[in-house]
């Protein structure tokens, strides 16, 4: 019986030694003890696709192209055609027929002045055509008394002295007028300030009734300017001025009509720089016919260098627009695609656009197949999601 009792109270000890030792392990602060649950982060750039099969792949390609430069500049009109009017007698604006934006044609009056320097022109004029008129009837009788012997040749030549004077008073005059814009055979106070070449008035400067003062210290009345070709003006920063030449071709895009691209040539280079921003002047010409290329216009310019450059190409077709910034999608696995942020270069030549290889640490490279219809992918895709 004894020997029972200590069996049972050795068995009781070593049950409660158990439990104690398993309430310690709950109740521990060992972070050990405890397991974790492992996170898990998913690429949202990277896509799962049932039927890859349905979407046409292309392959990255290397070309040589030439170095694009892109500048900023706007539409100026040709100085070779613009003519700033001015009035050479000082008055006051009585009539303005034209205002700015207008299209005038030569010869058209533009505005009409009351001048009293072309009112003191005229009387002059009129005052030596008078002594003109007298000087060649002494001249006629000092002749005629001279023929008879009643006059002396000092006399007569007097006479004739007078009349060449009067008739070079007649001729400063009558061309005093005619600078002033007044017609000599019809006197009047009335300057009509006519346009001397078609073209757009694409500066005003005056308003009716106003004063004119004198020539020296009186600004332009209006600017004519022959639209049919124009300048646009481009700042070209001194580190890029050697990848421009004369006779460049070049690429104008305007914010005005973002589908369209207009071709030109590199006319003129700036042999100064503006020390402000450090750049020079670079001059385009284009056609302008239809008048659509209005002064003022924002511009930017695309020049291709003469050297050529090796640059990944991929299809225009294979890019998309997301979030203002440009995605290709790359064929990583059977069924898995990834989609990759580029920084594309220049114009599209032949259907091809070239890449920044280097634009992200993703970059493409030749060899890389990417979905060929970029747009077609990115809406299956999201019609799988749903």
């Amino acid at each position: 019986m004894k020997i029972r009792n200590k069996i049972l109270l050795r068995a009781a000890a070593i049950g409660g030694a158990l439990l104690l030792a398993g309430m310690g392990a709950s109740c521990s602060d060992d972070p050990k003890a405890a397991p974790t649950k492992a996170e898990v982060t998913l690429d949202p750039n990277l896509y799962t696709v049932e039927h890859p099969d349905l979407f046409k792949l292309a392959t990255v390609e290397t070309r040589d192209l030439p170095t694009t430069l892109h500048a900023n500049g706007g539409v100026t009109p040709d100085i070779n055609s613009t003519i700033h009017m001015t009035s050479q007698g000082s008055g006051r604006v009585v009539e303005l027929k034209v205002r700015l934006g207008d299209y005038v044609k030569k010869g058209q009056v533009l505005l009409f002045i009351h001048s009293a320097d072309l009112a003191a022109a005229f009387s002059d004029y009129q005052k030596a055509a008078a002594d003109q008129r007298l000087a060649q009837k002494a001249r006629d009788r000092a002749q005629l008394l001279y023929s008879h012997g009643a006059l002396a040749e000092k006399d007569l030549q007097q006479a004739e002295d007078t009349e060449e004077k009067a008739k070079a008073d007649v001729q400063n005059t009558e061309q005093r007028v005619r600078l002033l814009g007044g017609d000599p055979a019809h006197p009047s106070a009335m300057i009509e300030l006519r346009a001397p070449v078609s073209g757009t008035i694409v500066e005003q400067n005056i308003s009716g009734f106003e004063g004119i003062k004198s020539l020296d210290n009186s600004p332009n009345l209006f600017t004519i300017a022959d639209l049919t070709h124009v300048w646009v003006l481009c700042d070209v920063y001194e580190n890029d001025l050697g990848e421009v030449h004369l006779g460049d071709t070049a690429e104008i895009r305007l914010n005005a009509y973002p589908d369209q691209t207009y071709h030109g040539k590199v006319a003129d280079i700036s042999r100064v720089l503006d020390p402000a921003t450090r750049s020079a002047k670079v001059r385009i010409v284009l056609s302008n016919r239809d008048g659509s290329l209005r002064p003022g216009m924002f511009a930017v310019a695309t020049f291709r260098s003469r050297k050529s450059q090796s640059r990944i190409v991929v299809p225009s077709t294979a890019l998309i627009r997301l979030q203002d910034k440009d995605w290709v999608f790359r064929k990583e696995g059977p069924q898995r695609f990834h989609r990759i942020e580029v920084r594309t270069l220049g114009g599209i030549t032949d259907g091809m656009q070239p890449i920044d290889q280097f634009s992200t640490k993703d970059g493409l490279k030749a060899g890389d197949e990417i979905v060929a219809n970029a747009l077609e992918f990115s809406s299956a895709v999201a019609e799988q999601g749903k």
